[in-house]
């Protein structure tokens, strides 16, 4: 299974904020990651002033820019003094260095996905019936979920969500199935996942409750 590259941000903020006012001053930091191999490393630097970015310094431009007239003239004036050097410093000495503490804690990590097959009223239309096959509580994003009509892809009369965000470093994904049954067949489930060491495959059986049903799809083995 294929699994698109991971791009990170690591965002350190510095602000101030002073006089009756309001007046709202801060300066973002942001290691941007893409490889394991550092290639590609960006280091972008942006100063704000009352919600306004004035000037940014990004590594991959190599230099300051300014957005405003103030910005544009400090961006001359640090291009040129030692501002500049201490940004390159910055993406040596702190992107650089901790590059591999985070991949380690973070983009090294995976948490398989919760899986739960069940039955759902169908929209009118004509099949009548559906079935909603879950994945929760997994990292990372990428995943693939897949529906088998007796060992065969279906490709036709399948819906799915994109990957949702939980909001706590973890998604979810629900793929729907509309179809005619008919008897004897078997139909399943499949999800890929950077996590599991093989697919893993969920056979709906709509003679057993709906507790049993779940149980099955928890333990269910693999292709």
């Amino acid at each position: 299974m294929s699994m698109s590259i991971f791009c990170v941000s690591l965002t350190l903020v510095l602000s101030i904020f002073s006089g009756t006012d309001g007046y709202f001053y801060h300066m973002m930091r942001q290691c941007r990651y893409s490889s394991k191999d550092l290639q590609g490393i960006e280091l972008i630097t942006s100063y704000v002033f009352n919600q306004a970015e004035y000037i940014r310094f990004n590594s991959t431009v190599g230099k300051y820019v300014g957005y405003t007239e103030y910005g544009v003239k400090n961006a001359e004036a640090w291009n040129k003094g030692p501002e500049l050097a201490g940004e390159l410093g910055v993406l040596e000495r702190y992107c650089k260095h901790n590059a591999p503490i985070y991949y380690s804690a973070i983009l090294d990590k995976t948490v398989e996905p919760h899986v739960r097959l069940s039955s759902v009223a169908p929209p009118s239309g004509r099949h009548p019936a559906m079935l909603m096959c879950s994945a929760y509580d997994f990292f990372p994003k990428p995943i693939r979920v897949t529906w088998l009509r007796d060992g065969r892809e279906v490709k036709s009369d399948v819906t799915s969500t994109e990957e949702l965000a939980n909001g706590d470093w973890y998604y979810q994904i629900h793929s729907h199935l509309e179809y005619t049954p008919r008897s004897g067949e078997k139909i399943s489930c499949m999800v890929e996942h950077i996590s599991l060491t093989e697919p893993m495959v969920y056979h709906w059986d709509p003679s057993l409750p709906e507790a049993e049903r779940n149980k099955i799809a928890i333990g269910a083995s693999g292709l």
